[in-house]
């Protein structure tokens, strides 16, 4: 399914150059993509006429200065300059809050704005509690040996039993209820946030998973889960392995992979998710481009293309609902593998049936 989407990338690559070359000045599927995708201190919905439509978000910054500033993102709007701050439009600090020095230089203040990928975060996390709670009402209200349930919490009850009998025991052990909430959590927030990604009005549209900070946290979230609750038989084998003690001492070449091994873990996690939910927008914002950039190639270029473009586009997009679940089922199905390993015991300790 991944090779899909980079086969599909890696097609429309030299096409996107050529047409980008065509009209260079006019349309640049560079800087569209990289904006969608990027990070932005106001929510921006759509543009009607040469109004763009913008949601503005709360700018916190501090200065080390003047203190604590708090505004509307609106206050920059089209580079303008307000309390000393703007938003740079090049150099290192391209697309972030600087504050202009005596001497000319730009300085980056202490930045907790509430930006586009932090609202999307809070309304994307707010949804999946809702949803929760809703769930877990209606089951404070049924009695389950008396009525299926149906419609969401259904939908909810097959992904949490198949998440539970076909990942969370198999994988962890005896142990999966100590795991079985964080690990469900992690499921439910991937999957929300993916969907809400796909939704091109707003709320939705914000590309959380796709951003790397995301992505690091949710990677560190499961190797705290693996390293604080591992067992002695677990740090035993990374730094005293059962092999030749030549391959433990002097040189410690078996410890020092396995440390190394259990550094990459989350790493992998982390690049794993992030690469995935990026190169399906990308793809799907380059398919659109592909109209508007054959405008000036000739209307029979351009009706090819806006067909092809469409079509693709449906296509991606079918293709990307089904990626949404599968990152968060592969993002859950590696963490409680790497949680298991860590749970590991003695032969002798391991007669424990799970219940």
């Amino acid at each position: 399914m991944c090779r899909i989407r980079y086969l599909i990338a890696l097609l429309l690559l030299p096409l996107c150059v050529a047409t980008t070359a065509y009209g260079q000045e006019k349309n640049d599927i560079l800087r569209v993509v990289t904006e969608h995708l990027g990070d932005s201190y106001g929510w921006h919905i759509t543009t009607v006429g040469e109004h763009e439509v913008t949601v503005p978000l709360p700018v916190i910054v501090r200065s080390p200065h003047s203190g604590w500033h708090c505004f509307s993102s609106s206050r920059l709007h089209d580079g303008a300059r307000y309390e000393g701050f703007r938003i740079a439009s090049e150099g290192k600090y391209a697309g972030k809050i600087v504050e202009r020095q005596q001497d000319g230089t730009d300085l980056r203040p202490l930045d907790l704005s509430v930006t586009k990928t932090v609202a999307g975060l809070l309304v994307n996390s707010t949804l999946v509690v809702l949803l929760v709670m809703g769930v877990a009402r209606w089951y404070r209200r049924h009695k389950s040996t008396e009525e299926a349930p149906g419609g969401v919490v259904g939908f909810f009850e097959m992904l949490v039993v198949s998440l539970l009998d076909d990942i969370i025991r198999p994988c962890v052990g005896p142990k999966w209820r100590k795991f079985a909430p964080y690990l469900l959590t992690a499921f439910f927030f991937i999957f929300i946030n993916n969907l809400m990604g796909l939704i091109p009005v707003f709320p939705g549209g914000a590309n959380v998973t796709g951003n790397i900070a995301v992505t690091m946290v949710l990677a560190l979230a499961t190797f705290f889960a693996v390293n604080v609750f591992g067992t002695k038989h677990y740090w035993k084998d990374i730094f005293w392995p059962d092999v030749p003690a030549w391959l433990k001492a002097p040189l410690p070449i078996m410890p020092l992979i396995e440390f190394v091994g259990m550094l990459t873990k989350p790493f992998a996690l982390m690049i794993r998710l992030l690469a995935n939910m990026l190169a399906g927008h990308s793809v799907i914002l380059i398919l659109t481009c592909m109209i508007f950039v054959t405008v000036e190639m000739g209307t029979a270029v351009n009706r090819s293309m806006t067909v092809v473009s469409v079509a693709l586009s449906v296509f991606m997009n079918c293709l990307e609902l089904l990626v949404a679940f599968l990152q968060a089922y592969v993002f859950t199905m590696l963490s409680a593998v790497f949680i298991g390993l860590a749970q590991e015991t003695p032969h002798a300790e391991q007669n424990v049936e799970m219940k």
